[in-house]
């Protein structure tokens, strides 16, 4: 399946490795390649991970070994990554 990332998402991606690259540059390479094997699970099992409670077909999938979630959906061309955020904070709104 196709993966698109919105603006939200490329902002978050953007804020965690910037983030991280700051205070544990060693950990930048391992998080962005972790990150890069869970996007390629979702495109071959799109509907693999959890939806989201009372978030209309939402999905979550945390990014295990990292305090990190991807809020995903799936549309008619794939899929659309909606956030990436810190375990800590709440679910996004959108």
């Amino acid at each position: 399946m196709k993966v698109v990332f919105t603006s939200a998402a490329l902002s978050d991606l953007n804020d965690l490795l910037a983030h991280t690259s700051t205070n544990y540059p060693g950990l930048v390479h391992a998080v962005e390649l972790r990150i890069r094997a869970v996007i390629e699970r979702l495109e071959r099992w799109p509907e693999s991970a959890r939806r989201v409670e009372g978030r209309s077909g939402i999905r979550v999938v945390p990014i295990i070994r990292y305090p990190y979630k991807v809020f995903y959906r799936i549309t008619g061309d794939g899929i659309e990554i909606l956030h990436i955020h810190h375990t800590s904070r709440d679910a996004p709104s959108d």
